[in-house]
């Protein structure tokens, strides 16, 4: 797969990283999750994985042993930032 050229955030996505993320030691480490994650969206270090149920066709991948982001790619070099949070929390 591609590079991912282009990460777009909802507005959803922007209030769970606000509220859940922001100011924890997470920030730091999704910041450098996001980079491996736009070089290789498959990289084994960030376990990317397809959901399923009420989350089909969506992925996600860790930032954290409990921190998930929830994904949508739009095409080979876009996605979209869906939801960030426990593991609980997103699924």
């Amino acid at each position: 797969m591609p590079k991912i050229d282009r990460v777009r955030w909802t507005s959803a996505f922007k209030r769970a990283f606000r509220k859940r993320v922001m100011g924890t030691p997470d920030e730091n480490l999704f910041r450098s999750k996001l980079e491996t994650f736009t070089v290789d969206p498959f990289d084994p270090g960030i376990r990317t994985h397809k959901r399923s149920g009420r989350l089909e066709g969506l992925w996600a991948f860790s930032v954290s042993y409990d921190c998930r982001v929830v994904v949508r790619f739009l095409s080979d070099e876009e996605v979209l930032l869906v939801d960030i949070g426990s593991h609980d929390e997103v699924y």
